[in-house]
């Protein structure tokens, strides 16, 4: 059996490590806060899947493929769709308690969704208890190792992944940072990457403060291909106080509406879905009312669904009002759009394989190509958990590369190719090797300073102008010294990595699709409803991020970050 290193303890880690102790291998679970603190946590939305009679999972398909804009993966889909329901019920016998009515386990609608399916657990607390329940699951195993005197399941808290190791092409393990500062190196069969995304890219975000993309960062230094990183979704409605609080989408599908400065509701005059239609479309359009109203947040009047019900159904949203002086029983708060979902990450095919050997990557860390340009609602933890349980199952098969990253899908104009790194599109390469002589090159990274040039140029609404702006500045910027950094220090350095290829990224799609929005390009073009592979390659004579348009080769093309 495999000894497995597990990153990361959110829904895709911990199952993950449940999986791989189940199977026999012996697992390492590595977090980077406390067990229970991850962006599975703090999900309110719940967790859909085509469990009930009028439902099916062809039309969780199809809401599905809709949602992401013409750049799902269809083949992923497919997975996600069709083995969700199991892993949902895997969920039920690891203790997850979804709320129950007379009837059964209750469902919810969200945006998008063609039907009731969304599954919650109390109330808008649905990923506390998915955490908890998997957090008591994984402790048990290493209580009951410990117990019978074996290591088959080791927990390291508050430790930090700072690079992983490579030896001939091969992921063989991991360096970390220990609260100590000590900085062990874990030497494994296989890495199973599971470290969410990165809303701290951004000045406003949902995520907790980990969500430093550490995991993403550390496979585009080790070659790994990364995809669609243009791609981060923007939550319509955070509650617009001080840490920006996630007000569910569930508030909206239980009836509530979004008024402007001067109390009209302006939803309905863009989207025949209104305040339901899919979370770019709302996104975009608050951003648009707040900007004609001086820059006010837009208000969310849910006062017509009555206390009992918002206190019943969303008691962590009417805790986060009551922290911040606001009654939404009796008024309409003021949200604004904040940074939620990264659909692009590390590319994986179905069983969560990368294009680097001993390399896995599950959850949001992850590209599988089931999300697509606009992720539907409620859709993560069920990524999380269907593709988690997926990488374990590959863990005992024989390990071969990825035979490509997005299968064909004719509908979405996908060609299949063969090496492209032979086959680079030379439109898509922006060079950002020459940075006027205004900007102090070399200078130290803020992350203040990143998070809010992100948030202006690469948030809701892009531009070409701003985008090349970004990247210059992005150009001019260093990070701390990775072998003696902090982990503040490390997370800063990782959101620059990342800042680059995301800004990167944005610049070369010239179109906009899904959460990918520019001002001098705001129409979809068909010929570009490509997914597009990028991995990093180091040249001696000039620093140049490139982006390929091919989608299907394991061996994506070059990039390299400056």
């Amino acid at each position: 059996m495999a000894r497995v290193l597990v990153v990361g303890s959110g829904l895709a880690g911990l199952l993950a490590a449940v999986r791989a102790t189940d199977a026999g291998h012996r697992v390492t679970l590595v977090t980077k806060a406390a067990l229970p603190e991850s962006n599975t946590r703090y999900a309110q939305g719940g967790i859909a899947a085509a469990l009930f009679p009028d439902d099916s999972v062809d039309a969780h398909i199809l809401d599905t493929l809709r949602a992401g804009a013409g750049l799902c993966d269809p083949a992923a889909v497919q997975v996600l769709c069709s083995e969700g329901p199991a892993r949902v019920r895997d969920l039920i016998r690891f203790g997850v308690d979804f709320d129950r009515d007379e009837s059964g386990i209750t469902r919810g609608l969200e945006a998008a969704h063609s039907r009731s399916r969304v599954l919650h657990a109390g109330g808008d607390a649905t990923g506390a208890a998915i955490e908890a329940a998997l957090v008591a699951t994984v402790r048990e195993r290493a209580n009951r190792a410990h117990t019978l005197g074996g290591d088959q399941i080791t927990i390291h808290e508050n430790s930090m992944l700072v690079d992983l190791v490579v030896h001939d092409g091969r992921v063989t393990g991991a360096t970390l940072l220990e609260s100590g500062g000590a900085r062990p190196t874990v030497t494994v069969d296989a890495v199973i990457l599971a470290t969410g995304g990165a809303g701290a890219l951004y000045t406003h975000t949902t995520n907790p403060a980990i969500a430093t993309g550490d995991g993403v960062a550390a496979a585009w230094r080790a070659g790994a291909a990364v995809a669609d990183v243009e791609f981060y979704q923007f939550h319509p409605t955070a509650l617009a106080v001080p840490g920006t609080p996630l007000v569910s989408e569930a508030v909206r599908g239980e009836g509530a509406v979004l008024l402007s400065s001067t109390g009209e509701r302006f939803m309905t005059a863009i989207h025949p879905d209104a305040e339901l239609a899919p979370r770019d479309i709302v996104a975009r359009s608050i951003a648009a009312q707040m900007k004609a109203q001086g820059g006010a947040p837009v208000m969310l009047d849910a006062t017509g669904l009555g206390r009992e019900l918002l206190e019943g159904r969303f008691p962590t949203i009417t805790a986060a009002c009551r922290d911040a002086g606001l009654d939404w029983a009796v008024e309409a708060i003021p949200v604004a759009p904040a940074a939620h979902y990264w659909m692009g990450g590390v590319a994986t095919d179905a069983w969560g394989r990368t294009s680097v050997p001993g390399l896995y990557a599950v959850g949001e860390v992850a590209r599988t190509g089931a999300h697509g340009a606009n992720r539907l609602a409620s859709n993560s933890l069920l990524e999380a958990a269907v593709f988690a349980d997926r990488a374990v199952r590959a863990l005992g098969e024989p390990e071969q590369r990825p035979p490509q990253f997005g299968a064909a899908a004719a509908t979405a104009g996908y060609t299949s190719g063969t090496d492209p790194d032979d086959q680079l599109d030379d439109e898509l390469v922006y060079e950002i090797d020459s940075a006027p002589e205004t900007i102090n090159t070399g200078a130290s990274v803020d992350r203040g300073t990143l998070q809010q040039l992100l948030w202006e140029a690469a948030g809701v609404h892009r531009s070409g102008a701003g985008l090349t702006r970004a990247a210059v500045l992005l150009a001019g910027w260093r990070a701390a010294d990775r072998d003696t950094a902090s982990v503040t220090d490390l997370e800063t350095g990782n959101l620059l990595d990342l800042g680059r290829l995301i800004v990167a990224a944005a610049l070369a799609r010239q179109e906009s699709r899904g959460a990918h929005h520019r001002a001098d390009f705001p129409d979809s073009r068909p010929e570009l409803a490509r997914p597009r592979f990028t991995r990093r390659r180091d040249r001696e004579s000039r620093s140049l991020i490139s982006v390929s348009s091919q989608p299907s080769s394991p061996q994506p093309s070059e990039a390299i970050a400056c």
